[in-house]
């Protein structure tokens, strides 16, 4: 890894952790000696990036900081293709053209030895295999979600019965042929899951639902985790019982 490299990685390493990071453990990611990490803070903290802390205690890096965004390693580079060709073909209508003009915009802004990277990369996201329609605005439910705001829906069930449901969006979710729309329902007063394909109606009502986003996306995260350990434990016992 060439010493530029190396330095931004240091700063990539620090950016993604809240506690202070030993030069031990920076030594240890980047495959190198603490000798030459502790050389390199200096050197970052000479070209006046806010990095406190001192060896043998740890490094912090200071709220605040940013660094152009396209300094990227070749395996990051390759990362983001990967997933920008995932969304291009698996996306709703704006994030498809969104996830495309991203890797336009990163083939025209990183350097020409790296470009292969991009054009040409080694790891390609197979196309969709007869992808279900959308029946709503995907795109408006993002918008909703960020918003705070309730959707009215006249939702069709796998037998084909339809109910009428107010929800409060949590996230879109993508598998390989449906979308999904994660969100509390008020009928049944509990977290559920509608298919987008499945949506007969769908009205964006101006009411907000009265919880933050982030608060309303955590206890769903916390509603799914449990879902995931009573499903562990039953095909555990399962197996006990086999």
């Amino acid at each position: 890894m060439r010493r530029a490299e190396r330095l931004f990685q240091i700063i990539q390493i620090l950016r993604r952790s809240r506690a202070p990071v030993t030069a031990d453990a920076i030594a240890a990611e980047l495959e190198t000696s603490k000798r030459s990490v502790y050389r390199d803070i200096a050197a970052l903290v000479g070209q006046r990036a806010p990095i406190r802390g001192e060896a043998g205690v740890g490094y912090v890096l200071e709220a605040g900081f940013d660094m152009p965004p396209l300094m990227l390693p070749p395996d990051e580079i390759e990362a983001a293709v990967l997933g920008a060709q995932w969304v291009a073909g698996r996306g709703d209508p704006v994030l498809a053209k969104a996830a495309s003009d991203l890797i336009s915009k990163i083939a025209a802004a990183v350097p020409d030895r790296l470009r292969p990277y991009v054009l040409e990369p080694a790891a390609a996201a197979s196309p969709a295999w007869k992808p279900q329609t959308d029946r709503i605005d995907v795109a408006q439910v993002r918008a909703w979600i960020h918003a705070g705001r309730k959707i009215r829906l006249d939702y069709s069930d796998e037998a084909g019965a339809i109910s009428a449901r107010v929800i409060w969006p949590v996230t879109v979710g993508y598998r390989e042929t449906v979308r999904m729309i994660i969100a509390w329902c008020e009928l049944r007063e509990a977290f559920r899951t509608f298919r987008t394909d499945r949506v007969v109606g769908a009205q964006f009502l101006d009411e907000r639902h009265g919880k933050r986003p982030a608060v309303l996306r955590g206890e769903w995260i916390k509603f799914r985790d449990a879902e995931i350990a009573a499903w562990k434990l039953k095909e555990r016992t399962a197996d006990c019982g086999a």
